[in-house]
């Protein structure tokens, strides 16, 4: 197939905002992920996206993905006339969020009877089927994709999508890239970044902004120390400079027991010299590293959002609570700290459940027959 991939923004051209928040966000790793693992399977993919600055090119090739970059104020234009040009002999189309610019690729697919299926990355592109012009034609697409249970109620409810045009579907991970560590390898790991040995390694990796509950964190962290005195939070992630040095300051004020790692290129090695998982998000979709950490085999006290709760069974995986109660993330990260085959066991039962749901190999399989299926109009 050729397929036409329509999102917000892919390959900008900067990693970091002024403030210094990353750039790259979920979206566009979801887009880079499903298409390199279409091309996999041996389909073509094109990559739809906005032009932001000057110096980026407006057609490139990037790791095999034909990427089109397209000017504010023509996009319309310039998808009407890919689609009956350079583009004409597309398959498929296929849609993360609600980019508005994206419309015209939906109508470009209706002209020409070809199907399109649109996948939420995220709970805040959810739109109304009966409002605006953009959402009609949102909400007349062929498939959809809803990555967590809360995303698939939203197009239920609001975007009046029939159920039957719905399909429930991880946006997936490489699993086999996060394996767990032995024991040997941990305290190593744990040497070459500055890490006890043997003490409490707590994680949360993932920007530092506070729609990540940064704030939650802090609290929890005051309250947990002060019963273990000997534990490490380890910070890993680009964010905003101010919460970065916030973060800092509380770290020297507490005995260095912090670490600001920033952003970094692999992940792994942390969730590997980890011993629990904390992520106090306030809203997901379903969240990349919370499914990174459980692949590794770490326990997780997460809140209790729409995306966590399709990972985390309460009390059998993890622990889900209210992303608003610092105390109850502290009391939940305590009691796994004081019990070891809990931590195990609930390590490894995210890591079966991970491993069997959300490997990007065989959700690329069902991606490729759903984006496979006739147009279906109404």
């Amino acid at each position: 197939m050729k397929i036409a991939l329509f999102v917000k923004d892919y390959a900008i051209g900067k990693a970091f905002s002024k403030n210094g928040i990353p750039t790259k966000s979920g979206a566009e790793f979801h887009a880079e992920r499903h298409a390199k693992a279409l091309m996999a399977l041996g389909h073509e993919v094109t990559i739809f996206a906005k032009k932001r600055y000057r110096f980026t090119k407006i057609r490139e090739n990037i790791d095999g993905i034909d990427l089109v970059r397209l000017h504010s104020g023509f996009r319309w234009m310039e998808i009407i006339l890919r689609f009956l040009t350079t583009h004409r002999d597309i398959d498929t189309v296929y849609v993360l969020g609600t980019p508005k610019f994206a419309v015209w690729g939906i109508l470009m697919a209706r002209f020409f009877h070809k199907p399109v299926t649109l996948a939420l990355t995220g709970i805040a592109e959810k739109f109304d089927g009966k409002n605006s012009w953009r959402d009609r034609v949102f909400a007349s697409c062929d498939w959809y994709l809803a990555m967590s249970q809360e995303i698939r109620r939203a197009f239920l409810r609001l975007g009046d999508i029939p159920e039957e045009k719905i399909i429930v579907q991880p946006q997936g991970i490489d699993t086999a890239a996060y394996p767990s560590a032995a024991a040997e390898e941990k305290q190593k790991l744990r040497s070459e970044h500055g890490l006890p040995p043997d003490a409490p390694v707590l994680l949360f990796c993932a920007r530092v902004v506070l729609a990540k509950g940064i704030d939650t964190l802090e609290r929890a962290w005051e309250i947990l120390s002060k019963t273990f005195p000997a534990a490490h939070l380890v910070i890993v992630g680009g964010g905003d400079n101010a919460l970065l040095d916030e973060l800092r300051s509380m770290s020297e004020r507490m005995d260095h027991r912090i670490h600001v790692i920033g952003e970094v290129a692999h992940t792994q090695p942390y969730y590997q010299m980890a011993d629990i998982y904390i992520f106090p998000s306030r809203h997901e979709g379903l969240p990349n590293t919370l499914m990174e950490a459980m692949a590794t085999g770490l326990p997780s006290v997460v809140s209790d959002i729409g995306g966590c709760e399709d990972l985390i069974k309460d009390d059998v995986s993890g622990y889900r609570v209210d992303a608003e109660r610092p105390d109850l993330f502290a009391e939940r990260i305590m009691n796994l700290l004081v019990d070891e085959e809990k931590r195990k066991t609930f390590g490894a039962r995210a890591a079966v459940f991970v491993r069997a749901h959300c490997d990007i190999h065989a959700i690329a399989k069902e991606l490729e027959e759903v984006l496979a299926r006739p147009a279906r109009r109404g």
